[in-house]
């Protein structure tokens, strides 16, 4: 028999090999995509979802932090939160006015900024990490500096105003109820306005250089390529910008710590100072808890609008 015939013949008598069948996997190949994500699921769970747990816990009850006892009040610290607490819901309104501020001075510097830059000016990495130190900056180190040159007696903000003849205006800047609440928000907007920079800039690197070129063909003067050029292409990063902006702002906390306390009387309280009052100065554990879970709640309906817009200017 020839030796062709003789390998076909060996081939076709040959078992089948057998592979799996379908729909009984081994357990390895189903384990393993859940051993690779389990870690990530343990820290969220350990600090983020148990944490949670227990705040809400802790919100409907009435505790000091420091006792055993601890006396089950339901949802009476919800009503007193959105009854009972002006002074809460008056924190919300001046976190309100920083950021109404943040959103149009703080952003409106970022974005010429951005735009000088973009235009390759010499030096401009230099620009780019000066603009971008202060963000980097503690906000506890920029408070304390601040406080500083904002100081009724030494401050250098004072004596400037008194170089220049305007020494009628010094006063302490921080401890005026007139003027405290703009003094942290020009502090808070020195702060932030390279986040949006950074931002801006990256935006604005991602326009086409062909479209600017076209529009000076065509006679188009600076401010109109920036309105009908600049403006609709930049406006999906306007609007991230903006978002991050108000949630930022919103969570203010430890430049006001490092500034003012929310003094003078309640006058640069935000919500999260109100919330660590309730909790360490008044040792209202629960009631804290309450108005967290309240704020939370706030920002979260902030985070849905964000998500709308984003959807619309996309």
């Amino acid at each position: 028999m020839p030796s062709g015939n003789r390998d076909r013949l060996r081939v076709q008598g040959s078992p089948a090999r057998r592979g799996p069948l379908p729909g009984r996997a081994g357990f390895g190949a189903v384990a393993t995509p859940y051993a690779f994500i389990l870690p990530a699921v343990l820290l969220f769970s350990t600090f983020s979802v148990y944490p949670f747990f227990l705040l809400t816990c802790t919100s409907l009850l009435d505790w000091d932090g420091i006792s055993a006892t601890k006396s089950f009040v339901g949802f009476s610290n919800y009503w007193s939160v959105l009854t009972q607490d002006p002074v809460f819901w008056r924190s919300f309104g001046q976190a309100g006015f920083i950021t109404l501020l943040a959103l149009i001075f703080q952003n409106a510097v970022a974005l010429l900024l951005a735009i000088a830059v973009n235009r390759r000016l010499r030096g401009a990495s230099i620009y780019k990490t000066i603009f971008f130190l202060p963000p980097i900056l503690s906000e506890i180190v920029v408070g304390l500096i601040w406080f500083w040159i904002y100081d009724g007696n030494f401050g250098i903000f004072n004596y400037a105003l008194k170089a220049i003849g305007l020494g009628a205006l010094a006063r302490p800047w921080l401890a005026d109820p007139r003027t405290a609440l703009t003094a942290v928000a020009i502090i808070h907007m020195w702060k932030g306005f390279g986040w949006g920079f950074v931002i801006f800039l990256a935006g604005l690197q991602t326009i086409p250089e062909e479209l600017y070129e076209a529009a000076r063909v065509d006679g188009a003067n600076a401010w109109t390529r920036f309105r009908h050029i600049t403006l609709p292409l930049l406006a999906p990063v306007c609007v991230m910008v903006s978002i991050l902006t108000i949630l930022g702002t919103m969570q203010i906390f430890a430049l006001i710590v490092a500034t003012t306390g929310g003094g003078p009387g309640y006058h640069t309280e935000v919500p999260i100072t109100r919330i660590y009052h309730s909790m360490l100065g008044s040792s209202r554990f629960g009631y804290a808890c309450a108005q967290g879970i309240v704020f939370g709640l706030i920002l979260l309906v902030f985070s849905l609008i964000q998500m709308r817009f984003q959807r619309r200017s996309t």
